[in-house]
């Protein structure tokens, strides 16, 4: 007898990681994919997401759908960061419990940890102590997030897992100037100086802070082969009150050296100097990473390849 395909929806398709997660389920034949763009589904809109998930009856859910931005988005829009982050992760939720879906992702970010905390950071650091205050309202919705998981989990005993991903960068990055992350904004920056030819580049902050950087490609990998796991050994790695989990590759770099490296690979030769009346977010962020590889799972792409591939991905857009 054919064995039924599972019905799997992707909520932020168009997204960098929703859109390298589409990619690689596409490859397989188990899948039946269902997706939608805002116009046809809007995930603010309870009614349109309740009615469209108890139409169809989604078995496993990906929930890559976001609104987010760099530490100068997050600083001129916190209100929405932290407005339609909470809304869509409620609606989505909510409605993968009515309509009885066995398994759901709940993507988050590291910025969910303190700006001071021991690093590492594990996941047992979560609410110890203060937020950064540059995306406190957007790290309070992406916690929020992974209540609502734990929350129905503990009383309705479904399986709605979370991670949290360091940085991504990659195919699929945006490189506008307002929601840009680090790398697609300073590839950008940089480019941009190069040709015409800048004597000086400013790059925002200090330069000092730390940061983990993970491939987009290598991200939906994980997230993938997270969600294959049994639900009785993915249970007895987290607790019911800590059950996210951190995704990554454990490895800092200073923006500093983050900056030089983009700089060598994309062969400017002006002057970078470093603005220190913009803030610099976190001093420290690198994620403990020691239950993901429990799972024996790994991310296989260098932040110099990686660079070299989004630097690529850019060009392309550029002049396509």
């Amino acid at each position: 007898m054919r064995k039924k395909k599972l019905k799997v929806f992707i909520a932020g398709h168009k997204g960098m990681l929703g859109a390298a997660i589409l990619k690689k389920l596409k490859k397989k034949k188990n899948f039946k994919l269902f997706y939608e763009s805002k116009k046809k589904l809007d995930l603010l809109n309870q009614k349109q997401v309740d009615t469209y998930f108890l139409k169809n009856k989604f078995d496993i859910i990906y929930l890559c759908a976001a609104r987010v931005g760099g530490i100068w988005a997050n600083k001129i829009y916190p209100a929405n960061f932290i407005y339609e982050n909470l809304t869509i992760q409620t609606n989505v939720i909510n409605a993968a419990y009515k309509s009885k879906a066995s398994k759901l992702l709940f993507i988050g970010s590291t910025c969910i940890y303190p700006k001071h905390c021991k690093q590492p950071l594990k996941e047992e650091y979560l609410l110890s102590s203060k937020l950064e205050e540059s995306n406190e309202p957007y790290a309070i919705a992406k916690i929020a997030g992974i209540k609502l998981c734990e929350s129905y989990n503990r009383q309705y005993q479904t399986d709605f897992r979370s991670v949290m991903a360091p940085n991504m960068y990659g195919e699929g990055d945006s490189f506008d100037a307002e929601k840009s992350h680090v790398i697609s904004g300073l590839i950008g920056k940089i480019y941009n100086a190069k040709k015409k030819k800048l004597k000086k580049l400013s790059v925002w902050g200090t330069g000092k802070p730390i940061r983990e950087f993970l491939y987009v490609d290598d991200a939906a990998d994980i997230c993938i082969k997270v969600m294959n796991i049994r639900k009785e050994i993915f249970h007895k790695l987290v607790k019911p009150n800590l059950s996210h989990l951190n995704i990554g590759n454990g490895i800092g770099i200073s923006i500093k050296n983050l900056v030089f490296l983009i700089k060598n690979i994309i062969g400017y030769d002006g002057q970078i100097n470093f603005d220190t009346s913009y803030p610099d977010g976190h001093p420290k962020k690198v994620a403990n990473i020691k239950k993901l590889t429990t799972l024996g799972i790994k991310s296989k792409t260098t932040l110099d390849k990686g660079i070299k591939k989004t630097y690529d991905f850019y060009l392309k857009q550029k002049f396509k």
